[in-house]
């Protein structure tokens, strides 16, 4: 990866495509920020602003938004082989 992306996650702590979506960041060396949006009613708005909507993971890579775990998308923004 040539340039350092900003990397948010936007989860729930029982959220399983969550974990999958960590499990790749931490798989490919990816930093990224993470937010409980099921603790924090301020980061839950915030996640709601960006997607639209309560589902998660909402994934945010610079100013490109991904809902859900989409691996092809994420390897493809984070310039990552897929």
């Amino acid at each position: 990866m040539t340039e350092e992306k900003n990397v948010v996650i936007y989860s729930t702590p029982t959220c399983h495509f969550c974990e999958m979506t960590k499990e790749f960041f931490k798989k490919n060396g990816v930093t990224y920020s993470e937010f409980d949006v099921a603790a924090d009613m301020e980061k839950r708005q915030e996640m709601v602003e960006k997607s639209g909507g309560m589902a998660v993971p909402v994934i945010t890579i610079g100013d490109d938004v991904i809902v859900g775990f989409d691996k092809e998308k994420l390897s493809e923004l984070l310039g990552i082989a897929a």
